[in-house]
C-alpha cells in the first residue's frame, strides 16, 4: 500500500504495486495513485487502539469511508460502533472480529491489530492524523467530481439533462462536499455565545432605530419580532389577495431604504437596514418593480399599467423609479427555480455585494433539489424548507419565505388563519423560527354582506346590518399581521394599515389613517 506523502509511523505495511503507462515519447511514466496516506492512517487507529480517548479528535470528522485503505475503513468501523456502545476497543477485544472477517485476515488479522497500537509513538497528534485523512479524502471526492462532470458533459443522449441542470447538481455535490466535517462549526464555550449576544445587545443599544436584526420598516412589528434576525427562517402565509407580496415587497423596500452604515465613537462599524435579495418565482421583476414605483410614488399600479396618469403623476413616476435605483434590492425572477439553485444564486449575491436578507415568493413555486429522488409533495416541502433553514444558517441572514394556505379557511366561520391552515403544514411549522399569517377582515366582510334571514323581524335584521356596517367601518385598510409562531418572542396580532390600489403597508394610525411609505 504505497503513500502518496510522508509517513507519521513505522509500519511493515505491504507496497501497493506502481503501474506504468507510456507517454507519447515512448517512456513509462507512473500511473497517478489517488491522494492518500496509508501510513497516517495506520498511525490514527493505531492511537486510537492504544487510548480509546484518541477518537474525540476524529469522530466528528471522519467516518469510514474518508480512509483510502479497505482494511482501515472497516477497522475504523468497528472501532467507531464498539465505542459507541460503551466499550473498549482494543486489539484483545477486536482480536475475534479480525480472525472472522476475511480483509481483515488477509492484512494480518489479531497480529496486525497489535502491530498498530505498538508501532504508534504518541496518540498527541491525533487531530493532525483526523484533519490530513479527512484532508485527502476531500481530494479523492474532488477528483471523482471532476471525472463526473466531464462524463455528463460528454453524454448528449439525455436531452432534457442540459447544461444548466448538469452545473447545478456539480454546485449541489461541491457544497455537500464543502459541508462535511466542516471544521469551524465546532462547539463554542458559553463565554464566547454570551460575549457574541453581548455584542448584538450593544449595536442594537447604538442604532437609531434600537433594532437588533433587519427593519421590517414597521414600528410594531419591529416591536413585535425585534426585527428580522440572522440565521432565522420566517413564514409570512396567507391566503390569495390578502396581500402576501405586498408585504414582502414593503418589507424589502424598507429594509433596503434604511441601508447604512454608521461609525461609533469607539471607531465600530455598524450597519442598519441592509442588502435584500428577492426571490420573485410567481411575478416577473419588472411587475414587482411596478408594485413599488406605485407604492413610492402614490399612483395606482393598474393606471400606471394602463397609462391613464397625467403629466404631474408621470414626474413623480420617474422620481419614484430613481429612487429604487439607488437602494440595495435585487431580483430574481428565475421560474421554476429549485432550492439549490436558490442557494447558489444567494451565495454569488452576497459574495459580489454582501447580503442581510432574502425573501422568497413563494415557497410552494420552489422545487427540490436535483440530485435527489423524492416520492411526494410533502417531502419535497421538507426538503425545501429544510434548504432555507440551512441557506439562512449558513448565510447568516434571515430567510422569508411566503406560503400558500390550504382552502380550509374559507369553510370556517373565523376566517382568520391558524398553523394548521399551512399546507404541509409539518414540515414549514417545524422548520420556521417565526410563523405569521396576513389577514384582511375587510376583503371577508365584504363578501359576506347580510341578507334577512327567515323568520327574522325587520329590525333585528337591521340591528345586524348596522352592525355589520360599524365592523366595515372599522376594518376599512385594517390588516392584521397574525405572529401564530416566534421561538424568540411572544405571539399575537399586530395591524396595519393598508391600501389595496396602491399595494401599500404601513403602520396603523387610528386618527390620521396611514402615513405612507417611511
Amino acid at each position: 500500500m504505497n503513500d502518496t506523502a510522508d509517513g507519521a509511523g513505522a509500519s511493515n505495511i505491504r507496497p501497493l504495486h506502481t503501474d506504468k503507462q507510456n507517454g507519447q515519447d515512448g517512456t513509462a511514466k507512473p500511473f497517478r495513485q489517488p491522494p492518500h496516506n496509508a501510513e497516517v492512517e495506520q498511525a490514527l487507529i493505531g492511537a486510537i487502539l492504544r487510548n480509546n480517548r484518541a477518537i474525540e479528535a476524529a469522530a466528528d470528522l471522519l467516518a469510514p469511508s474518508h480512509f483510502y485503505v479497505p482494511e482501515h475503513q472497516r477497522l475504523y468501523g468497528h472501532i467507531k460502533t464498539l465505542i459507541d456502545k460503551g466499550q473498549v476497543a482494543s486489539p484483545a477485544t477486536l482480536s475475534h472480529i479480525a480472525e472472522s472477517d476475511e480483509l481483515l485476515r488477509e492484512a494480518g488479522g489479531t497480529a496486525y491489530l497489535y502491530e498498530l497500537a505498538t508501532n504508534v509513538v504518541t496518540v498527541l497528534n491525533s487531530g493532525e492524523y483526523a484533519k490530513t485523512i479527512h484532508d485527502l479524502y476531500l481530494k479523492r471526492e474532488l477528483i471523482g467530481l471532476g471525472e463526473e462532470v466531464v462524463t455528463d458533459a460528454y453524454d448528449s443522449h439525455d436531452l432534457d439533462f442540459t447544461a444548466d441542470k448538469q452545473i447545478e447538481k456539480a454546485e449541489q455535490r461541491l457544497y455537500n462536499l464543502a459541508s462535511t466535517g466542516n471544521l469551524d462549526q465546532m462547539v463554542k464555550s458559553i463565554d464566547t455565545a454570551a460575549k457574541q449576544a453581548l455584542l448584538m445587545a450593544e449595536q442594537a443599544f447604538k442604532r437609531d432605530s434600537h433594532v437588533v436584526g433587519i427593519t421590517t420598516g414597521f414600528r410594531d412589528v419591529d416591536e413585535r419580532l425585534g426585527g428580522l434576525h440572522g440565521s432565522d427562517l420566517l413564514i409570512l402565509a396567507g391566503r390569495p389577495a390578502m396581500g402576501k407580496t405586498a408585504l414582502a415587497t414593503n418589507i424589502a423596500y424598507n429594509a433596503a431604504s434604511a441601508y447604512k452604515k454608521i461609525v461609533t465613537e469607539d471607531g465600530k462599524e455598524i450597519e442598519e437596514g441592509g442588502v435584500v435579495l428577492f426571490f420573485s418565482l410567481e411575478m416577473s421583476a419588472e411587475q414587482l418593480a411596478g408594485r413599488l414605483i406605485s407604492t413610492c410614488s402614490g399612483v395606482a399600479s393598474d393606471r400606471i399599467r394602463r397609462g391613464d396618469i397625467q403629466t404631474e403623476e408621470f414626474e413623480r413616476i420617474v422620481v419614484a423609479s430613481q429612487e429604487l435605483s439607488r437602494i440595495p434590492l435585487y431580483i430574481d425572477d428565475t421560474p421554476a427555480l429549485t432550492i439549490t439553485g436558490l442557494r447558489q444564486r444567494a451565495r454569488r449575491v452576497q459574495r459580489q455585494h454582501g447580503l442581510h436578507l432574502i425573501i422568497v415568493d413563494y415557497l410552494q413555486l420552489l422545487q427540490g433539489p436535483p440530485d435527489k429522488r423524492i416520492d411526494n409533495r410533502v417531502q419535497e416541502v421538507s426538503e425545501i424548507t429544510r434548504g432555507l433553514k440551512t441557506l439562512a444558517k449558513e448565510l447568516n441572514v434571515p430567510v422569508l419565505a411566503l406560503s400558500q394556505l390550504s382552502r380550509q379557511v374559507e369553510n370556517r366561520e373565523d376566517k382568520r388563519p391558524q398553523l394548521s391552515d399551512l399546507r404541509e403544514s409539518g414540515s414549514i411549522e417545524q422548520d420556521a423560527d417565526v410563523v405569521s399569517f396576513v389577514y384582511r377582515p375587510e376583503y371577508y366582510l365584504e363578501k359576506e354582506f347580510p341578507e334577512q334571514r327567515p323568520n327574522e323581524s325587520p329590525e333585528k335584521f337591521e340591528e345586524r346590518r348596522l352592525r355589520h356596517e360599524q365592523a366595515l367601518v372599522e376594518k376599512r385598510n385594517v390588516a392584521e399581521l397574525v405572529i401564530a409562531k416566534q421561538r424568540h418572542g411572544p405571539v399575537g396580532i399586530v395591524e396595519l394599515f393598508f391600501n389595496g390600489e396602491l399595494t401599500l403597508f404601513d403602520d396603523l394610525d387610528r386618527q390620521h389613517g396611514g402615513e405612507g411609505f417611511q
